[in-house]
Order: C-alpha cells, then sequence, then structure tokens
C-alpha cells in the first residue's frame, strides 16, 4: 500500500499525526491520470506502454485505490475518536455534490461534442458508440437515467463509482478508526458475494455498472484504511522480506504472462482447466466489471512493493517526478479535461481511422495541455 512509512505502535486513540504530504501519492496519482487518457484514445502508439501492457490490471485500479488514500488521509481526522464526524459528514457529501456536477458537465459536453461532429463536420461515428445511442433508442431510459447515474457513457463511467463510494465513505472512515478489522472483513466479503452472484447495480439498456461498485469498493475501501493508517502515523501493512520477495515474484510472473506469449497461452490453458473442475469463474479470469481475484492481487502486490521501495520515495520526491506531481495534485480538473479531450480525439479517429502519426501528435499534445492546465492551476493555489 502506498503509505508514508511510521513507526510500528499506534498513537492515542483519536489522536492523529500530522505529516508533510507524501510525494507518492500525487506521482501515481497523476501517472495514473496519464494514462488513463493515453488508453481512452484507443490504438494510439502511446497505449502500448500502459500499464496494463505489463500486468493484469490497469490505470483504474491505482485511481480508485489512491481516491480511498485521498479520502483517508483528506477526512479521516475527522472521523477519528475525538474528532468532528458531523463537519466530517458535510465536507464529505459537498464533494461528493461537487464530483456529481463534474459528471453531469463531462456527459452533456461528450454528448455536445458528438452531435456537432455529426451536424457540422459530417462526422456521425460517436453517435453510435459508447451508449450514445440509447439516447436515440430510448429517450425517456436515457434522459431519466443520466441523473440518477443508471446511464453512463462509456469512457465516463469511473466518475460515477468515486459518487457512489465517497457517498458511503463516512460509515467506512468510522470504521476504519474503530474496528479496521471488521471494515476490511466486510469489504472483502461484500467483493466475494458480488464476484459470485454477479450482483450489480442496474443501468438502463445494460446488465449493470461497467465498474460495479460493489467489486470495486474494496479498493477504495483498502485506500481508506491505508490513508487512515497513514494519518495515524503508521503502515498499514509492516514491510516484511518475505512479503517485499513474494510480491515481486508474482509481479514478474504477470509481467512475463503478458510479454511471452507462450507462457500466456498455457497459463491461459491451465486457468481453462481449472474453471473446468468447478473453480468459479473470479479466481480463474481477469473480468475487470467484477474485479476478479487475478486482477486484485496483481494491484495489491504493485502497490505493497512500490510502497515497501525506499527508492520509490526518493524518485518520487526528485525534480524529474515533479510533472506526474503536479498532474495529480489536480486530479479532478485533469481528469475531467482529459475525459473530453478523448473524447473529441475519438471522434477524431472516427474520421481519420487509425493514423499513428496524427494520433501521436493528438495524445501528446493532450497531455501538454493536462500538464499546462495542472501547473496554472496549482500556481494560483499556492
Amino acid at each position: 500500500m502506498a503509505e508514508v512509512p511510521g513507526p510500528a505502535s499506534r498513537a492515542a486513540p483519536g489522536a492523529t499525526i500530522s505529516r508533510a504530504r507524501d510525494p507518492r501519492l500525487d506521482v501515481f496519482r497523476g501517472l495514473a491520470l496519464a494514462m488513463i487518457f493515453v488508453n481512452h484514445v484507443p490504438g494510439n502508439p502511446l497505449e502500448a506502454w500502459t500499464s496494463r501492457n505489463f500486468g493484469f490490471s490497469d490505470a483504474a485500479e491505482g485511481f480508485v485505490y489512491m481516491a480511498g488514500v485521498s479520502a483517508g488521509l483528506a477526512y479521516g481526522a475527522a472521523f477519528a475518536l475525538a474528532g468532528d464526524m458531523p463537519g466530517g459528514v458535510r465536507r464529505v457529501f459537498g464533494r461528493v455534490w461537487g464530483l456529481y456536477l463534474v459528471h453531469l458537465a463531462m456527459t452533456v459536453m461528450a454528448l455536445g461534442i458528438a452531435a456537432g461532429a455529426a451536424l457540422w463536420f459530417a462526422t456521425p461515428g460517436m453517435l453510435r458508440l459508447h451508449g450514445v445511442d440509447l439516447l436515440f433508442r430510448d429517450p425517456l431510459g436515457a434522459l431519466s437515467g443520466l441523473p440518477i447515474l443508471t446511464w453512463q457513457l462509456g469512457y465516463f463511467d469511473i466518475l460515477p463509482l468515486y459518487v457512489v463510494l465517497l457517498a458511503a465513505a463516512p460509515v467506512a472512515l468510522a470504521a476504519a478508526w474503530r474496528a479496521p478489522l471488521l471494515l476490511g472483513a466486510g469489504s472483502v466479503l461484500l467483493w466475494l458475494l458480488a464476484a459470485e452472484t454477479r450482483m450489480n447495480l442496474p443501468v438502463v439498456g445494460g446488465s449493470g455498472w461497467f465498474f460495479n461498485p460493489l467489486s470495486w469498493q474494496i479498493l477504495f475501501v483498502f485506500g481508506i484504511l491505508t490513508g487512515v493508517a497513514m494519518r495515524d502515523g503508521r503502515r498499514l501493512v509492516p514491510v516484511r522480506g518475505w512479503a517485499v520477495a513474494l510480491a515481486g515474484g508474482f509481479l514478474a510472473l504477470a509481467l512475463l504472462w503478458r510479454l511471452w506469449p507462450e507462457l500466456g497461452a498455457w497459463g491461459g490453458h491451465q486457468l481453462w482447466r481449472l474453471q473446468q473442475t468447478g473453480a468459479p469463474r473470479w479466481i480463474t479470469s481477469f473480468d475487470k466489471n467484477y474485479l476478479h481475484l487475478p486482477r486484485l492481487v496483481h494491484f495489491l502486490a504493485l502497490a505493497y512493493l512500490l510502497s515497501a521501495l525506499p527508492a520509490v520515495m526518493r524518485a518520487c520526491a526528485s525534480r524529474a517526478a515533479r510533472p506526474l506531481a503536479v498532474m495529480g495534485s489536480q486530479a479532478l480538473p485533469v481528469f475531467a479535461t482529459g475525459s473530453v479531450l478523448a473524447w473529441t480525439f475519438q471522434t477524431v479517429k472516427t474520421r481519420t481511422g487509425s493514423q499513428p502519426m496524427l494520433d501521436l501528435a493528438m495524445v501528446l499534445s493532450g497531455l501538454g495541455l493536462l500538464w499546462v492546465l495542472a501547473a496554472v492551476r496549482a500556481r494560483a493555489r499556492a
């Protein structure tokens, strides 16, 4: 877990320790945002270098986990034993409302871009993609589903997950101080129940949320537990040599699985054979909707290893990592602007097709714009 190394002993109940901002959180959040943007312009040359090509998980897992860490750090003190819980609840729901409005604004802008491209540039491709066509097939269902989050456009569906998870955060934050083991166990059981029964929240014209909150809550809860532990001046999971070796070994196996086709094919066949013996699908597949076990374990191993290596802390505190840290410190505007930019670039690609140099130019210019936006906002708020 991405945590500040702290003393092994716990602080006095209800007390929180003030610590300098951990540079790893902003750097890895900025990196996750950059990779999400790159992956949201499918077919561009940089897509092959994002994390999903080197393991079982991708940037989305990091985004959700770090959202939980940030919630634990930002609101955790208010929910401690001697904290201001009513004030904390107000702050959390103020943030929830802001996220909800940003999601609505992003969706309306995406629909406007798709409509404008069809009307003015004879480029109707986006009207048939990513769930936009529901507006024509079932306009009442789409328009009624937009404000209650049961109509979500593809590539715009991670913010609704964040809204739902943060709305439930006050309960998790209070439990993280008072009964962390119970909170963790309950989160695992809910994840397991959703994976086993395919339980999900409803959407209009579909089978459920792409990012199933009942499954993805496990990363958010583990993030909250991590953030609260950081607030308390300790690590959630201690650094142990055997655990570092185990995490590193699993990550190396996943890397070889992805880069060595023969090994990947052999491993996939073994998982299929295991499924034929009656093993549940959440053990033998890599389903993203329900965050199946290989994806979950891969991300947790990655988070633990990155938090345990001192070299990672030094690298994140270096000048070279500053651009990513700036982007990570302005996560919401960077994510929202990046999502709209990626949608615009996808609209262009529906007309131009795959043109590697044009795709690369769009993605690089988009990343540059996102960094400028983050730098201007960070300077204005300094």
